[in-house]
């Protein structure tokens, strides 16, 4: 018996469905998703079995207009994602079409995705109609030379499955590269601290989805089997503690408790939360904190 694995990159534009996508192919919550925009920092891989061919999955951050030094950083880590890839994947929103950001994905797909299998992966098929993503399709494949093209709902997981099975036969011959029931690379600290930062993304809204990150601190193993799991919550400054904290520590409790019953969920086990509120002005642009998130920080602004 012959065993297959390799690493495969999806890509496209913020919310384009990739985390909802990765965690549709791997079977369980790896990566966040909200309904913001640019929430997946990390280069998230999730590992998922296809018969004799193990899929790693690399979710990288939805490709933009990089602004501050964390966008570059996130738009970088998602290029070297691909760069690094057997199987590239990009992840197209059928009902947005050829926006100016899937353009520049195009031109430097062309670079990038040379000497790699590239297939085209048209999401969210079911808001258009089919004279319409027939259209795309055309047009797209006008533009760059797919390997295939797959119609899905990563929602609903319509043409997952072959997509999937196609991927297993891309993917290079070789030895497995993890575990077979390892779903992700990243430690469960980070994952954690992932899940807490998701349910504060998810209630504060537009508020402060990018001037705060979370960190696991400790990370306790208790005899009953439980554990007891402390979190740092930072924030960029003393006015964000409070929105934090919400009125009589209400917004601070229901993400505390919305984030247990997930990791609960996710490890099959009881689970002590604790949640802190620090203020530290410059953790955008601290390099320990890059580190940590697998981005490169660079200097300058």
């Amino acid at each position: 018996m012959s065993t297959r694995a390799g690493f495969i990159a999806l890509i496209g534009e913020p919310n384009a469905g990739k985390s909802t996508l990765l965690n549709r192919m791997v079977g369980a919550k790896v990566s966040i998703v909200t309904h913001k925009v640019q929430t997946t920092r990390a280069r998230i891989r999730g590992v998922a079995m296809e018969g004799d061919s193990q899929l790693v999955f690399v979710d990288t951050p939805g490709l933009f207009q990089p602004r501050r030094r964390l966008d570059r950083a996130m738009v970088a880590a998602a290029w070297g994602g691909a760069a690094d890839a057997d199987v590239i994947v990009l992840l197209i929103e059928a009902h947005r079409g050829v926006t100016e950001g899937v353009e520049r994905i195009l031109e430097n797909l062309a670079e990038v995705g040379e000497g790699r299998r590239v297939a085209l992966a048209i999401n969210k098929i079911d808001r258009v109609q089919s004279d319409v993503l027939l259209g795309l399709t055309k047009d797209l494949n006008d533009r760059f030379a797919f390997a295939e093209t797959f119609m899905i709902s990563a929602e609903k997981g319509y043409g997952t499955e072959d997509l999937r099975k196609w991927l297993a036969q891309e993917v290079p011959e070789g030895p497995w590269l993890y575990p077979e029931d390892q779903i992700a690379d990243l430690p469960l600290r980070m994952i954690a601290a992932e899940m807490t930062r998701e349910k504060l993304t998810l209630r504060l809204h537009q508020e402060l989805p990018y001037q705060l990150t979370v960190e696991t601190e400790k990370w306790e193993e208790r005899k009953d089997g439980s554990a007891r799991i402390d979190q740092i919550v930072y924030v960029v400054r003393d006015g964000h503690k409070g929105i934090v904290l919400g009125k009589r520590g209400e917004t601070i409790k229901a993400v505390g408790q919305a984030a247990r019953a997930e990791l609960e969920e996710f490890l099959d086990r009881k689970i002590h939360l604790f949640l802190q509120i620090k203020v530290r002005p410059n953790w955008l642009e601290e390099s320990e904190r890059y580190s940590e998130m697998g981005l490169e920080f660079k200097d300058g602004n």
